[in-house]
């Protein structure tokens, strides 16, 4: 129903302006402009033909919620791009490829692809660092198996892409991390469901890719072609400005820094992943929760409490020690130390701002008057807050082509009334994480998302080749298990 202070024509206005900037945002975004350009004209867009005041909404709206965004998240961005960068010019991240591939070896290459990916990412190296790893490893293990490389791609987002970021408890993942002040909830949140999440993504992508391998095989074709570009996919304007909005690391410092050619053992190549999951467990579990943090309630520090600021605060010891050791350990092998840091520094920069400006540009069209329509229809979906969430969160990531920006947006616009209506039907916010954080997930993963076009472009495919795979395993998978949570959340609550 239409508010008494929105005229039918200004409703209409206003939607029609949500509508046309969304458009705009999404079209030149995927043509290649920055965000950081295209997320606040589009905003602005929106403001201008609702009839409010552009430059206010700018300034104040728009700067507002995207500083909020980098005050609670950068620290994140920082010591995980950080910690990225580190793994790959110690060798660490190669190490553990290569132990992979030597143990599975050419006839569990799938296997071998996938956890290789996902020992990695879950333990906190960055995305695209992994990418760059991993594709020449399933490249030599996919030709000695003869499987066609056009799976390699499918391959390496099962391990790095799917549930490690989102479903496994105690993710570093920026995805993780952003519910936790929305809903005072930590990395490990609803830890059952997520590992019944983790479990149905891998067993549905694997059984994907060996299908498509058997029936690859059963029609003679083999490997088939070169596999990895030969020109560094890092060098692309144009995927940089892509993977900026959809990671958390920027592809154009992996070229800097020294990779060390000496490869540390296996056991020192793992210990910091170890670290990372282990401390970020004893911070949230154990530490935090036995602070006096009353003073948190004062006015200089926000006013906030530990349950909303304690999860970020656990992820950040953990990496921040993780670095620490990680860098005496390898000392020798860091032999450009200062460049690896400025450089994962750097890297953390871009893709903070490109995510901030996109939830400046959904704080923009939250604030609108004509929004209330959109709250209203997104709230009135069947299902409960459960479903309403998950199809909001998806719709926003997929039209955002982030999981991080969709999910934030949804949350920045949305996350209190959920939080309410949980209270109301006696719903755990932690089950509430648990879904936003793997609808995020989902349809994120269509065409011009920048993690899947850096992924072809690393692994020398197309859309055409290999899109197919990758949908099955990061988007149908991830909705397969995405169904079960809520069903099991629904009947039994969160556990």
């Amino acid at each position: 129903m239409v508010p008494v202070a929105l005229t039918p024509v200004a409703a209409l206005l206003g939607l029609a302006g949500m509508l046309i900037s969304l458009a705009a945002l999404i079209w030149l975004a995927y043509r290649g402009w920055t965000v950081l350009v295209v997320a606040p004209a589009a905003a602005m867009v929106a403001a201008a033909i609702s009839g409010e005041p552009v430059l206010a909404h700018w300034t104040l709206t728009f700067m507002t919620s995207a500083a909020r965004f980098l005050a609670q998240f950068f620290p994140i961005f920082l010591l995980g791009a950080i910690f990225g960068k580190l793994m790959e010019d110690s060798g660490s991240v190669q190490t553990i490829a290569n132990f992979m591939t030597k143990k599975l070896g050419a006839r569990r290459a799938m296997l071998a692809v996938v956890i290789g990916g996902a020992i990695v990412t879950y333990g906190g190296v960055s995305l695209f660092v992994a990418f760059f790893v991993l594709a020449p490893m399933a490249l030599a293990v996919f030709q000695e198996a003869d499987i066609p490389r056009r799976l390699i791609p499918a391959a390496i987002a099962l391990g790095t892409s799917t549930f490690t970021m989102s479903a496994l408890p105690g993710t570093p993942a920026i995805q993780n991390a952003i519910p936790m002040p929305f809903f005072d909830t930590t990395p490990f949140a609803a830890p059952g469901l997520g590992i019944i999440a983790s479990v149905l993504m891998v067993t549905f992508g694997l059984w994907w890719l060996a299908r498509e391998e058997a029936r690859a095989h059963a029609r003679g074709e083999g490997f088939n072609g070169s596999g990895v570009a030969s020109t560094p996919a890092h060098d692309t304007l144009l995927v940089r400005e892509r993977a900026t909005v959809a990671q958390s690391f920027d592809p154009g410092e992996i070229a800097h820094g020294r990779v060390s050619v000496d490869l540390p053992s296996f056991g020192v190549a793992v210990m910091p992943l170890v670290l990372v999951v282990s401390i970020n467990l004893v911070m949230n579990v154990l530490v935090l929760p036995r602070i006096d943090a009353s003073y948190l309630a004062e006015a200089r520090w926000g006013s906030t409490s530990m349950g909303a600021v304690g999860g970020v605060w656990g992820v950040c010891v953990a990496l921040g020690v993780a670095i620490v050791v990680l860098s005496l350990v390898n000392r020798r092998r860091l032999t450009a130390l200062r460049e690896s840091i400025d450089a994962g520094a750097n890297a953390a920069v871009l893709p903070v701002l490109s995510v901030g400006s996109l939830v400046g540009y959904g704080a923009v069209v939250a604030a609108l008057p004509a929004f209330a329509l959109v709250r209203e229809w997104v709230l009135g979906i069947g299902g409960g807050p459960l479903v309403s969430l998950a199809v909001s969160t998806n719709l926003l990531a997929a039209l955002t082509g982030s999981a991080s920006g969709g999910l934030t947006i949804a949350l920045d616009a949305l996350g209190s009334t959920y939080l309410q209506l949980a209270a109301q039907h006696h719903i755990d916010p932690a089950l509430l994480h648990r879904v936003a954080v793997i609808s995020s997930g989902t349809l994120d993963s269509l065409p011009h998302n920048g993690a899947v076009v850096t992924l072809l472009a690393v692994c020398g495919s197309t859309h055409r080749e290999s899109y197919r795979d990758i949908v099955m395993v990061a988007v149908v998978g991830a909705l397969v298990a995405l169904i079960a949570v809520i069903a099991l959340g629904s009947l039994v609550g969160s556990f």
